[in-house]
């Protein structure tokens, strides 16, 4: 089996996909699913590194995120709602590899209308923009949000999901064409370009002096976006693309009055409250179903043998929406 396995601690592009690994045994509560597509996400990088907050023991088979069929081979719980040959999505550790074992309550039916591609990037990264927006921030509709990183894995979720849920979104990114994304896929009402010098003043101009009431960020700039935050604003923090743990002077966040809150979905949903994940998932079932939510895949799939190519471009912030690996071609198209 083939596995992009770690086994010390170092940067992914010096990791080399390993073509005779074991398959992975389930176990008890878990099912073998053959991986079509897995997802790209920042936190892979951090992984690989031995630098985020979930860190397997070594060695590990890197990647979370999949979608892709439950294997012939493969035993089945009891209670468990899924059969061999099952079309799924979901999360487990081990997800760059031609085969993962996940426990069945990390699995949803991957719907007939999306493709491998579009469901492997839905399970982590949407339910992270929908906690942070619906469960954390309370957005209300006619309220300011403010999105960075606004053409990214989680950020360009987060803009068509608060577009649905009827606020104003303006979308905070590092370049005109990563800005135009945001607007053109993700729907964003404004654009704001954040590489320039007090782009919070033209935040504030679009806000009519009011501020965002919502900020989104998942890049580790919680302090220069306090700038332009309104009277009772809320701040979630959803990671730090940037690769600095950010480190916030409280008196910006007493001056407005601001609350600050965070949304690691992992912990919140799987660990914590994971009797909180089926209403997660039936508020995006619906917008995926309303078309309220689209899953956006960069326009470059890899296949597993690139994987690193994948992660060096995502890490240099070159991709937007979903960057997605091919582990294995469909034999039967989805019905889009």
């Amino acid at each position: 089996m083939r596995a992009f396995v770690v086994a010390e601690h170092a940067h992914p592009t010096k990791i080399s996909l390993s073509y005779d690994v074991s398959e992975p045994k389930a176990k008890p509560d878990e099912v073998l699913v053959d991986v079509y597509s897995a997802s790209l996400n920042y936190f892979d990088i951090l992984q690989s590194q031995g630098k985020y907050q979930v860190q397997p023991p070594l060695p590990f088979v890197l990647g979370a995120e999949f979608a892709g069929r439950i294997s012939q081979n493969s035993p089945i719980p009891k209670g468990c709602p899924y059969q061999p040959g099952d079309r799924v999505f979901g999360y487990a550790q081990g997800a760059y590899a031609d085969k993962v074992a996940a426990k069945a309550r990390a699995l949803l039916p991957l719907p007939d209308n999306m493709s491998y591609d579009q469901g492997a990037g839905l399970f982590i990264t949407c339910p992270t923009s929908y906690e942070a927006l619906v469960g954390r921030a309370e957005l209300k509709a006619g309220e300011w949000v403010l999105v960075t990183a606004s053409a990214g894995g989680v950020g360009l979720p987060a803009v068509q999901i608060a577009k649905a849920l009827g606020a104003k979104v303006i979308a905070a990114a590092g370049s005109a064409n990563k800005i135009d994304i945001s607007k053109r896929l993700g729907g964003a009402d404004y654009g704001i370009d954040y590489t320039k010098p007090d782009w919070q003043k033209e935040v504030m101009k679009i806000t009519g002096g009011h501020g965002v009431d919502v900020i989104f960020d998942p890049v580790g700039m919680i302090k220069d976006c306090l700038k332009c935050i309104a009277w009772k604003g809320r701040a979630i923090v959803v990671g730090f693309a940037n690769g600095k743990i950010e480190q916030l002077p409280l008196n910006l966040v007493l001056l407005k009055n601001v609350a600050v809150a965070s949304a690691e979905t992992r912990l919140i949903l799987q660990v914590k409250e994971p009797g909180h994940i089926p209403s997660v998932w039936q508020g995006l079932l619906e917008l995926l179903s309303s078309g309220g939510l689209k899953p956006v895949i960069y326009d470059k799939v890899y296949p597993l043998e690139k994987l690193a190519d994948g992660l060096r471009e995502l890490e240099q912030r070159k991709t937007w929406g979903k960057v997605a690996i091919r582990v294995r071609e469909e034999t039967t198209k989805a019905r889009l």
